[in-house]
């Protein structure tokens, strides 16, 4: 595939189109609570026309398990997957960590991209997320130019999404600074727009190349980098060019330098910068949020701002343990996202919450497995702009069924498969009131179509592509540069 042969998302065949179907689930988890005998009739929109409870299958209805409402992975950088299992040995810290992160990027293109991005997100969709935030900042070329077609990365993004099946939000952002104070580095040029009008005029005209979505199947969302990457001056113009409505995210005390440098700039934390803007609001998301002040907790918390959590990430990175309790008690939503995908599984990722926890402070049970599961789905999609993930008419009908027959799940309560289950154990995924995955594959993807029975097979197993993908990359040479400028 060449860059101009990279996918439409607007004409990229959808794995099934939504029509009048009825699901009966065994058990169905209804805000926490195990419900027998649930029957969710689904209408050609994708979404909940009736759920009613205790009552017995009809004979064309498909029968279901153990079900959860869908999960969104509220924060994602999906090309940090070609990094797992190769990151290890060196030991050192995240700083270390980013330069293999900035190698990775300079390998890819539009149509690697769109490879690997397929892959990645077919693993999330088999492993029960049926959302995705991708906090996408790989814009251009890894020398800053532009692509020959406009938004080449974003569509490819976008395509990759439709193909699979997965409800992508795009959460493009915005990163014009190598740290505070600094230009950016030359391995981070793939990442500039030059200004926050540069960004902003791409985003509007990257809004309407993705086109109206009413299925929000894809849809585009904003997020800024970090305090280090974008200046105040841009965050503010930011925050006034941008549509109330618009989903907003940004990474925000991942590691102590970040705090140190902000306060040595600004007198004030990220948080306080945060504030200072105006940007603290329901409508923002701030992602780790790892080390923080009291009064950062307590300004994060009346703004009645998201956290997304990433606990496999801040472990794998050494970033350390956020203070997950203490914002939610102090009003914070917790959601939780994969971050650089060393661990695709969103039920790790609410284990991981409360275990984070539980080393911290001693205590079990900080967040009952009812909370981990409304962080894992309702926190996620709210913080992705797609409502609650509720089950209720209205809602899109995204679900994932559970065996409860695994060496994993066997003798657990329902209730507590927060912290029992593991991606292994995910059987069928609905999206848009479809079954797009069944027990690790996907039930259909356009990679294959056409090309024999065999091909077909393999196009539906994400780990075949994800072997396709990486090969790709490792067999492209990284672009090297001149590093005598000064940067971080």
């Amino acid at each position: 595939m060449n860059v101009a042969a990279t996918p439409d998302p607007a004409t990229t065949t959808q794995p099934g189109a939504a029509a009048e179907r009825a699901y009966w689930c065994e058990t169905l988890l209804l805000d926490g609570e195990p419900t027998a005998g649930v029957r969710v009739e689904v209408g050609e929109d994708g979404r909940i026309v009736d759920l009613t409870p205790g009552c017995a299958p009809r004979p064309r209805d498909v029968r279901l398990g153990t079900v959860l409402p869908g999960m969104a992975n509220a924060h994602s950088h999906a090309f940090h997957r070609a990094l797992r299992g190769r990151t290890h040995a060196d030991g050192g810290d995240f700083w270390q960590w980013r330069e293999a992160m900035y190698l990775a990027a300079s390998r890819l293109n539009p149509d690697r991209y769109y490879a690997l991005a397929r892959a990645v997100f077919a693993e999330m969709l088999v492993s029960g997320w049926t959302a995705v935030g991708e906090f996408h900042y790989v814009h251009h070329r890894p020398d800053g130019s532009r692509y020959p077609r406009e938004h080449a990365m974003e569509l490819a993004l976008a395509a990759a999404a439709r193909e699979v099946g997965i409800r992508l939000v795009l959460l493009d952002t915005l990163y014009l600074t190598g740290g505070i104070g600094r230009p950016l580095a030359p391995e981070q040029r793939a990442f500039d727009d030059g200004s926050a009008a540069g960004w902003l005029e791409r985003w509007r005209s990257l809004r309407n190349a993705l086109g109206t979505d009413p299925d929000a199947r894809v849809t585009l969302g904003a997020a800024i980098h970090s305090v280090r990457a974008v200046p105040t001056a841009a965050m503010r113009e930011v925050l006034a060019g941008l549509p109330s409505a618009a989903p907003l995210h940004i990474h925000l005390s991942e590691q102590p330098q970040e705090n140190a440098d902000c306060l040595a700039e600004y007198g004030l934390t990220p948080t306080g910068v945060l504030a200072d803007l105006g940007a603290l609001s329901p409508r923002l998301s701030v992602v780790h949020a790892t080390h923080l002040t009291d009064a950062d907790i307590a300004l994060i918390g009346s703004a009645g701002a998201t956290v997304v959590m990433c606990p496999t990430t801040e472990a794998d990175l050494g970033d350390g343990i956020g203070p997950a309790r203490r914002l939610a008690d102090a009003g914070a939503r917790i959601a939780l996202g994969s971050d650089q995908n060393a661990v695709v599984d969103p039920l790790l990722e609410m284990r991981g919450l409360e275990a984070g926890e539980r080393l911290a402070s001693g205590e079990r049970g900080r967040f009952d497995p009812a909370a981990l599961l409304a962080a894992a789905s309702g926190s996620g999609y709210a913080s992705l702009g797609l409502g609650d993930a509720g089950l209720r008419p209205g809602a899109l009908c995204d679900l994932v069924e559970v065996s409860m027959e695994s060496v994993r799940t066997v003798g657990s309560a329902p209730a507590q498969l927060p912290l029992t289950a593991t991606a292994s154990d995910v059987l069928r995924v609905i999206v848009h009131g479809v079954i797009v995955a069944d027990s690790g594959r996907l039930v259909s993807a356009g990679a294959g179509a056409g090309a024999g029975a065999e091909a077909d097979a393999e196009a539906r197993l994400p780990q075949a592509l994800l072997r396709h993908a990486l090969a790709a990359l490792d067999n492209t040479p990284p672009t090297r540069h001149d590093t005598s400028g000064g940067a971080e």
